[in-house]
């Protein structure tokens, strides 16, 4: 399927590593110019030129600190000037999920302000600042990357960032979709990728069990049997990205494999 994103503008935030970095080389594979962006200017280096190599498309790394303002707004400055403009913003920047599971008597203030600093409202930052651009061109994508964490109890902080990134899309989706603008949310569930080792031993270390234990655990939850990989994720980030994609939006996309039990209608 020709996805119609060649010579699309893309920026992804959280694009050095993990599903920004997949959805960066997924998008541009399909034709578009895209801007990585995240803190560590050294990994985007990195992932400029790998994508960049793979794609023979332009690729641009702008180091940006999505829970600044200034950062934010200086940085899609730079994108639409290296790039001509903005049609895509995939925001993935966020603290990971460790799976901890934190109650009231573990709940830290500050590490809620700064975790809904960054994925809540430096989702909204980037998306104040592109939508001037999407909307004088009267088409574009926005996709907020949330998780399942939105879905389930157990950690308070997590579970409120995400359902915050989910109410953000539709309020969104509803105020722009007049203007060609289509706004949705996607969920990963738990995603293989390079911090998945790291991530498995914390958890086992916690439960007191084995990394092997905690994988079969993890597959058991999973519907087809196994843990999604980032790519996979990508390729369902991009097509929300393209214009195939117009009828969907303000509505959640679940890409996790299909969590064993719950019905969700």
């Amino acid at each position: 399927m020709d996805l119609q994103l060649t010579g699309k503008r893309a920026i992804v935030t959280g694009g050095s590593r993990g599903i920004g970095l997949a959805v960066a080389r997924a998008l541009a594979a399909e034709g578009a110019d895209v801007a990585v962006v995240a803190r560590d200017k050294a990994a985007l280096a990195t992932a400029r030129d790998a994508v960049a190599a793979e794609s023979g498309r332009t690729v641009i790394a702008v180091s940006a600190d999505t829970g600044d303002d200034e950062s934010v707004r200086d940085m899609v400055a730079a994108v639409a000037d290296g790039l001509g403009g903005v049609d895509i913003l995939v925001n993935a920047a966020a603290r990971p999920n460790t799976g901890a599971i934190v109650g009231i008597d573990g709940f830290d203030v500050a590490e809620f302000t700064e975790q809904v600093n960054v994925k809540v409202l430096g989702y909204l930052r980037c998306i104040r600042e592109v939508v001037p651009f999407m909307r004088t061109s009267g088409w574009g994508r926005i996709v907020n990357v949330s998780g399942l964490a939105a879905r389930s109890t157990g950690a308070i902080t997590g579970t409120i960032r995400n359902v915050a990134v989910a109410a953000l899309t539709k309020n969104l989706a509803d105020e722009l979709g007049r203007h060609g603008i289509n706004v949705s949310v996607v969920h990963p569930g738990i995603t293989v990728t390079e911090q998945t080792p790291q991530v498995l031993a914390l958890r086992a270390e916690r439960a007191g069990v084995s990394v092997a234990e905690i994988e079969q655990r993890l597959r058991a939850s999973v519907g087809i049997g196994r843990l999604v990989t980032a790519d996979e994720v990508a390729a369902v980030i991009a097509f929300l990205c393209s214009p195939k994609s117009v009828a969907i939006n303000g509505d959640a996309i679940v890409a996790g494999g299909g969590a064993v039990g719950p019905v969700h209608y």
